[in-house]
């Protein structure tokens, strides 16, 4: 985060009228105003346009659920903080929710990917407000996810974890309006159950990474294509022919190695799983642990949610030129501190994206995107046709969220029945037909007395 933008607070939006709040959140339970918008350039809103509805086009899922929320009004009254991706495909998700009758105060999940223009254009809408500028510093990230929380919400949307964190955390005071949340990574979902595990988790969230649809769509075939765009973008570098090194054999690593091998890369996989590993030796690709893989590899893509897998150790083995790309939500996976001190010089920004590490010896280390994740910050992320499944998944089940009384604290999984709607619906979107069971079919699945 060590770009700075000018700050500029919008003049929209439904709290333009209230004073903005400056500093930081307050520890103790004294309420806090809700804030105006903070964002790079109001004047940006009509630049946004263009995107969000050329991603529009492609979310048809999104499309359906606006006209059935517009109906049903499942958020009418709501108020929803949101930590997510300040991207185009973003935008439609919101604008879904607020079809819907919600208020949404949006933060960003990660200021490098933020697009200040759909920021910006976001801002503009009057029942949205906006805390989100590109390369803000860390201080920053974490008052923009305060200034969301002050609205004190009824439902989160959580993309990592930082939001529901902190308002454990640092805003206690508001746990006892929630009434629930989703979370979309497998990053924050696995923080949240080890909060759940802790007895520190206050309202129960749904992990949407959990529906067999969304990792399907998403982290495979989403994930792993954007991955490679990220990576071609930052270094147009040629993958066919080349050693690729892929750390994690999860939903998303497994999509990284298939493309990858697709490219023409000799794929080589590295994992702390044995099933995993098993999966990926029977898939074809070379399974080895990293001290092996190491002096191997030319593009290195990490895709752990682990920290530290590519750390000083391996990296003081690496041949001259190889290539280092994060696909894991925070970027802790490759050790960027332990590069630095590695390293005798440092040339930022060789291209866009892409910073050289020179260590004594002169190799040179190419890091993409500082570490962080390279779909999102060297690219534009997962296709908007991807994140029209995996977003209509969280709509859904906020809606189910919020039309149920508050269960208890835990981390639940999305209901199958809107896993299956939603697939269904990306079905009938795409003009694809399935076959339906007979009354005679469904029966004898029913039973356990009929055999052969």
């Amino acid at each position: 985060m060590a770009r700075t933008s000018r700050t500029t607070t919008a003049t929209d939006g439904p709290a333009a009228d209230r004073p903005a709040t400056d500093g930081p959140a307050s520890d103790g339970p004294a309420p806090r105003e809700v804030t105006r918008s903070d964002i790079t350039d109001p004047g940006l809103a009509l630049a946004g346009q263009p995107g969000i509805a050329w991603a529009g086009r492609a979310m048809p899922v999104l499309g359906m659920l606006q006209r059935d929320f517009e109906r049903e009004q499942p958020f009418a009254g709501l108020k929803v903080a949101a930590c997510l991706h300040l991207t185009a495909e973003t935008a439609v998700l919101v604008r879904t929710l607020t079809a819907g009758g919600a208020q949404v105060h949006l933060a960003a999940s990660n200021p490098l990917s933020t697009q200040d223009e759909i920021a910006a254009a976001l801002a503009a809408e009057p029942s949205v407000t906006v805390q989100a500028r590109s390369g803000v510093d860390r201080d920053a990230y974490y008052e923009h996810i305060h200034r969301a929380l002050d609205c004190r919400p009824d439902l989160v949307i959580d993309d990592g974890g930082d939001l529901v964190n902190t308002l454990h955390e640092d805003r206690p005071e508001l746990l006892g309006a929630v009434r629930g949340g989703c979370e979309a990574t497998s990053t924050g979902a696995a923080r949240l159950r080890r909060m759940a595990a802790a007895g520190s988790l206050r309202f129960p969230i749904v992990a949407a990474d959990a529906s067999a649809t969304r990792r399907m769509i998403d982290h495979q075939y989403g994930t792993g294509q954007s991955v490679l765009d990220g990576v071609l973008r930052a270094t147009n570098t040629l993958v066919a022919g080349k050693t690729v090194v892929v750390a994690g054999f999860g939903p998303c690593g497994s999509g990284v190695a298939e493309r990858a091998r697709g490219l023409g890369a000799q794929v080589i996989v590295t994992e702390v799983d044995p099933v995993r590993a098993l999966s990926a030796l029977m898939q074809g690709f070379r399974v080895l642990p990293m001290t092996a893989a190491v002096p191997l590899g030319e593009l290195f893509i990490t895709a752990t949610g682990s920290v530290a897998v590519l750390g000083a150790k391996e990296m003081a083995a690496m041949r001259d030129g190889a290539i280092l790309a994060n696909a894991g939500h925070f970027d802790v996976e490759i050790d960027v501190p332990a590069l630095a001190a590695l390293a005798e010089q440092v040339n930022q920004g060789i291209r866009p994206h892409a910073d050289e590490y020179v260590l004594a010896d002169g190799r040179r280390l190419i890091l993409l995107a500082e570490g962080r994740v390279v779909n999102l910050v060297a690219a534009e992320g997962n296709p908007a046709a991807v994140m029209d499944t995996s977003f209509a998944i969280q709509a859904l089940a906020l809606a189910w969220m919020a039309g149920r009384e508050p269960g208890a604290a835990a981390v639940r999984a999305v209901p199958d029945e809107i896993d299956a709607q939603v697939a269904s619906m990306t079905l009938a979107s795409l003009g694809t037909r399935i076959d339906t069971l007979t009354a005679a079919q469904q029966r004898y699945l029913e039973t356990w007395r009929q055999g052969s």
